[in-house]
């Protein structure tokens, strides 16, 4: 017989051995090659979901929070400035929320949020990308006896109300845009996902 003299232990060793070799080096040309694929912990934190505590903001009072390189306003609304919201609808572009882009299914209501209270806009005027001022007060000199509150465009004059939705006649075409968000807990929202499941 010819394989009489072949040591077939050794011959499973060697392939044995061949084969991790093998295996252990298109691991090490794979790693790095994997590795730049994924984004960087930079990118992760950018786009990465950003917890906030309601505790922190007051009634009537506007925070600002950092997403995705956005400034993200929350705001704790009393009950005065959610009772105005519906006597303004005529006098508002797209008083329904009718763009869908502008809000997740969630904020297509009267108050654009989850609940009455809390209001998640995302800080840029539909226009050209300005910051608008935050404007709570009643009937400013600056802004007319018929102002009940709202956002107020510096660079161009256009106006949101206390729930985002923009006004006739100013140049912003579209509502302020509210982001995904959810409410972690009573005291705690999680922007950036829509809810827990996203998450997982």
């Amino acid at each position: 017989m010819a394989n009489s003299g072949v040591d077939k232990s050794r011959r499973r060793f060697l392939i044995a051995a061949t084969s991790v070799v093998g295996g252990a080096g298109t691991v090490a040309l794979a790693t790095p090659f994997l590795t730049s694929m994924s984004p960087s912990a930079r990118a992760l934190a950018a786009g990465a979901p950003v917890e906030y505590g309601l505790g922190k903001v007051e009634a009537g009072q506007q925070v600002r929070v950092k997403w995705r390189g956005k400034p993200v306003w929350v705001v704790n609304r009393t009950p005065e400035m959610v009772k105005g919201l519906a006597s303004l609808n005529d006098r508002l572009k797209d008083p329904d929320s009718n763009i869908l882009t502008q809000q997740p299914e969630y904020a297509k209501n009267l108050y654009r949020s989850r609940k009455e209270q809390y209001l998640v806009l995302v800080g840029i005027c539909t226009h050209l990308g300005c910051s608008p001022s935050y404007r709570p007060e009643v009937a400013p000199a600056d802004l007319g006896a018929d102002w009940i509150g709202g956002w107020y465009c510096p660079c161009h004059g256009s106006r949101f109300d206390l729930a985002g939705r923009v006004y006739k006649n100013v140049p912003a075409g579209s509502n302020l845009e509210v982001p995904p968000y959810y409410f972690k807990d009573d005291s705690t929202i999680v922007i950036g996902l829509n809810d827990a499941k996203e998450a997982v």
